[in-house]
């Protein structure tokens, strides 16, 4: 059983881009070769994308290969397949790693045990069962990695688009 799925490195040091390839092309067990581009959101740093197609577990493996490393926003998804919920998976620098169960229509899935821990903690006085959601769908890392989804002219682009 294989699914498919896009890597998106939102920004990354130059320096890091061939790391970023070996690194893909290890969980892909394929050749990759990235086409990159200058990010305009955040000078000195670049874009890329990559459609890819493997097992079920290639969008964890490839976010984890990538986790840690300093200055690379970057997420990975996974489309849903027989038998298989689809995935993403967003990271920054700050917030570190996010990780979604999603639907067949792009929908976030979330756990029951999740959102019973968000209620718990809200009800305690903890947090704010807003801002508890707010984290459980990702809101956070959507808003910091909003400006680097918008590429610069003549980028390659896929848009992610919000399900309302």
């Amino acid at each position: 059983m294989t699914t498919r799925g896009v890597l998106y490195v939102h920004s990354a040091p130059r320096a890091l881009c061939p790391h970023i390839e070996w690194a893909a092309a290890a969980v892909l067990n394929s050749r990759v070769s990235l086409d990159w581009t200058r990010q305009p959101a955040s000078p000195g740093t670049w874009r890329a994308e990559l459609s890819w197609q493997g097992e079920p577990a290639a969008a964890s493996q490839l976010a984890s290969a990538l986790r840690g490393w300093q200055l690379l926003r970057y997420e990975v998804t996974a489309d849903p397949g027989a038998g298989t919920e689809g995935e993403r998976y967003s990271c920054t620098p700050d917030l570190g790693l996010y990780h979604a169960v999603t639907g067949p229509h792009g929908d976030i899935m979330i756990p029951e045990n999740r959102l019973r821990a968000a209620a718990t903690r809200a009800a305690a006085g903890e947090s704010d069962l807003q801002v508890e959601i707010a984290r459980l769908l990702g809101k956070p890392w959507d808003d910091e990695l909003e400006p680097f989804r918008h590429a610069g002219e003549g980028a390659p682009v896929r848009w992610l688009h919000q399900v309302v």
